[in-house]
């Protein structure tokens, strides 16, 4: 397992899921202060990260193909695909409390928290893990992952503030 962990953090796919997981955060924000129910904020988060993802596999193919000037073969799109299919997960990831408050396993205020909140952990632990690999001391990756959490809990509050 620490194997797959070490080769995901080597991988562009680290910088797509936090993308994602910004684009999921601010649907999640905006949809608390609108609430329409678990089941229409699990189906936006999934239908948003199928519109990013589409828009993302649509733009990397086609500036692919006029930088290469040529048509883009099938091992790159999957390549393309993959790293879409990361930021289509990172919007996605908070998802799964929202299915649990829609079968009544949680109130859609704890879904609400726990995805804006995890959300943050997601995005501060890739910002410590970027700090270690990159031979960063202990205490300076932690304050890297601190900074980086700051920006996503500022995130949550100026939408917060904004509504």
């Amino acid at each position: 397992m620490w194997e797959r962990i070490e080769a995901h953090l080597g991988s562009e796919q680290v910088s797509r899921v936090i993308y994602g997981a910004i684009i999921g955060m601010a649907v999640i924000v905006v949809f608390e202060h609108h609430p329409t129910g678990a089941w229409a904020t699990e189906a936006t988060l999934i239908a948003t990260a199928l519109a990013v993802a589409l828009a993302e596999l649509y733009s990397e193919v086609i500036g692919a193909t006029t930088k290469m000037r040529k048509r883009v073969e099938r091992h790159h799109v999957r390549h393309i695909a993959g790293d879409v299919g990361a930021v289509a997960f990172g919007i996605w990831f908070p998802g799964f409390y929202f299915f649990f408050a829609g079968i009544g396993w949680m109130e859609m205020d704890t879904a609400f928290t726990l995805a804006k909140w995890t959300g943050v952990g997601l995005i501060a632990g890739y910002g410590y893990a970027a700090g270690r690999l990159s031979w960063s001391s202990q205490l300076s990756s932690v304050l890297q992952a601190l900074a980086v959490g700051l920006i996503a809990i500022a995130l949550i509050g100026f939408k917060a503030l904004v509504h």
